[in-house]
């Protein structure tokens, strides 16, 4: 049995690199990605420089504490947890895991951060306008479309396995 899985990836520190490499680890570890654009935000939470963000959707056989693991394993081989980093390699956060909503495995679905941050919830958006949140059944535009749209983001021109990342429409908007 498989389950649909979407991922919020994020990096400020050799952005384009560390997302190409964390895009070919999930590849190898899920298979099939589909991929929203590549957006550009400040920083939120911590200080530093903007961050690349983008949100994954996949299927996957693997449960919910064992994913987790898989992607912090993945998370690790980019330097994120390495004492001497400067800054964030490479984030990788379970956003949404099928049907789940409320605490499981030690963590909180859909990740609160998909409704407070538009760096999240616009890639989303994008890749799955129609998906039906779990915990509320809205739709994830129409939870974007009810987003105030206080922090900056914009769309970066991107692309992975010679598949761009940003659509034409969003860097004319």
């Amino acid at each position: 049995m498989t389950v649909a899985v979407y991922l919020g990836l994020g990096s400020n520190v050799a952005r384009e690199a560390n997302l190409t490499r964390g895009l070919e680890a999930l590849n190898a570890l899920l298979g099939d990605l589909q991929l929203s654009p590549v957006f550009e935000s400040d920083a939120v939470g911590i200080t530093s420089g903007p961050f690349y963000n983008l949100v994954v959707g996949a299927q996957t056989s693997l449960g919910l504490a064992e994913l987790d693991a898989a992607l912090k394993t993945i998370e690790s081989a980019s330097g994120r947890y390495a004492a001497d980093r400067q800054g964030l390699t490479l984030d990788i956060d379970i956003l949404l895991y099928g049907d789940l909503h409320g605490s499981h495995a030690g963590l909180t679905l859909p990740r609160p951060e998909l409704r407070k941050n538009a760096f999240v919830l616009w890639p989303l958006a994008e890749l799955a306008p129609t998906l039906c949140l779990p915990d509320s059944g809205e739709s994830v535009a129409a939870v974007w479309q009810a987003y105030p749209h206080s922090q900056r983001l914009q769309p970066v021109a991107f692309s992975w396995r010679e598949q761009a990342l940003t659509p034409q429409r969003l860097l004319a908007d």
